[in-house]
């Protein structure tokens, strides 16, 4: 082969290179947090006022997501009740957002701590949301109900003493005032569970690669209430507490 030949080979090899990482790039790359929390507020505004746009629930989004994979620009871990359908509140389709969902939003667990890990880490998603919500019947149950049995237990045994807490630094508060304080510490409960369970989510959190936000959703109006930290919620020690999770 002549040299003229190689030399034009090499180019062409170095144009297509350039072309497979360009789009290698674009492929990976993911909006900021700042945008995906625009993007949360936009769709929970549309939904309260029942002027939804059911963006990305096409045909092409299906296709497209089914070829290329999922690039959700959010993850969201919310109560498994059946009344906060997670990407209707917020108005997105398919491969918006990545959602772990357990009964009482709890992070105690290697499963729901992983999930998020595998949104943040894997799919750079750069915004986690962690979602509480009105009239939870898993924070009732451990504020005033009885034991619980089975498995089911075993999540009332990690919000009561959230609830002991709560009614402890406020005495004054009762009936409903009371329960939805226990819903916004167990939000936040679940928010320091994570950082402390999770060496990679943490990490990322103070590296700005990952934000995290707390919210009550209100089951009557729709509304996504967000949680400002006036200071940090001190750690409980729910009697399963597992041992935070380790770098291998």
């Amino acid at each position: 082969m002549s040299s003229k030949k190689i030399k034009l080979s090499g180019v062409i090899a170095a144009f297509i290179l350039y072309i497979i990482l360009s789009n290698s790039t674009a492929a990976v790359e993911t909006i900021r947090s700042d945008e995906a929390l625009k993007l949360i507020n936009e769709g929970n505004a549309r939904f309260i006022e029942m002027k939804l746009q059911h963006p990305n629930e096409t045909i092409d989004q299906r296709e497209k997501t089914a070829m290329d994979g999922q690039k959700p620009f959010a993850a969201v871990l919310a109560c498994s009740d059946s009344r906060v359908p997670v990407e209707a509140i917020f108005d997105r389709g398919i491969g918006d957002i990545f959602v772990i969902r357990v009964a009482g939003n709890i992070a105690i667990d290697s499963s729901v701590i992983g999930s998020i890990e595998y949104a943040a880490e894997h799919l750079k998603s750069p915004l986690l949301v962690i979602m509480g919500h009105t009239d939870c019947g898993a924070v009732k149950a451990a504020i005033s109900g009885p034991a619980l049995e089975g498995s089911i237990r075993d999540i009332q045994k990690e919000i009561e003493p959230i609830a002991v807490k709560t009614k402890k630094e406020h005495p004054d508060l009762s009936g409903p005032d009371l329960i939805n304080a226990v819903i916004k510490n167990n939000v936040l409960q679940a928010k320091t569970d994570i950082l402390s369970k999770s060496y990679l989510i943490k990490e990322m959190v103070a590296a700005g690669k990952l934000k995290i936000a707390t919210a009550v959703y209100n089951i009557k109006t729709g509304k996504v209430e967000w949680i400002v930290m006036t200071k940090t919620l001190r750690t409980v020690s729910p009697t399963s507490h597992k041992a935070p999770f380790k770098k291998k």
